[in-house]
């Protein structure tokens, strides 16, 4: 995922966390904070489940923040 800010200095450096994901994609997906990256920590299997959900929070150096839904 990727968020930008207009701002200067620390109040444009954009934090990433997951403020909701589900016990099956935690063991699964992980997510870079500081870039962004959602990647995989163990292939996928179809058979444990064919799709997952994050919502990934970011967050700017003023403590502002918007969230995204990523299926």
């Amino acid at each position: 995922v990727t968020a930008t800010d207009a701002d200067e200095g620390v109040n444009a450096d954009v934090k990433y966390s997951l403020k909701k994901v589900t016990n099956m994609a935690s063991q699964v997906f992980q997510l870079d904070f500081e870039t962004g990256a959602i990647t995989l920590i163990r292939s996928l299997d179809f058979e444990e489940g064919d799709s997952y959900e994050l919502e990934v929070q970011a967050r700017d150096g003023g403590g502002l923040f918007d969230t995204a839904k990523v299926t």
